[in-house]
């Protein structure tokens, strides 16, 4: 059954859990750097500016490539592979997808505080 392909099945459940943990980072963002919760990594948590720039960047990000992982789920539609081959490739488009944000913050993060 088509709807039983992990090609299909994988993208179709992250990529909206990427949208809630984008939305949800807009909504309510953290109001100041901590370790636990929002966008953390050494450049973000520099200082107030970095830490407020790569949260909303971040989350808008997260939104964008949830999107882009629904879409995706389409190859497991029109794409009929062995379940492994399927598999191996969903969680390759999972990793991948996963990376993007983040490349994407920092960049963005170097572009606008050239230090």
């Amino acid at each position: 059954m088509i709807w039983l392909n992990p090609l299909f099945l994988i993208p179709i459940i992250c990529g909206p859990i990427f949208i809630l943990a984008g939305w949800i980072m807009l909504k309510f963002p953290p109001k100041k750097i901590n370790g636990i919760y929002g966008y953390r990594t050494s450049s973000s948590m520099k200082s107030d500016e970095h830490w407020d720039f790569a949260q909303k960047y971040g989350a808008f990000q997260l939104i964008r490539w949830g999107a882009i992982m629904i879409l995706s789920s389409s190859l497991g539609i029109f794409l009929n592979l062995p379940d492994m081959y399927s598999l191996l490739i969903a969680l390759g488009l999972l990793v991948i997808l996963s990376i993007f944000p983040i490349v994407l913050t920092e960049r963005a993060l170097r572009q606008k505080f050239k230090e």
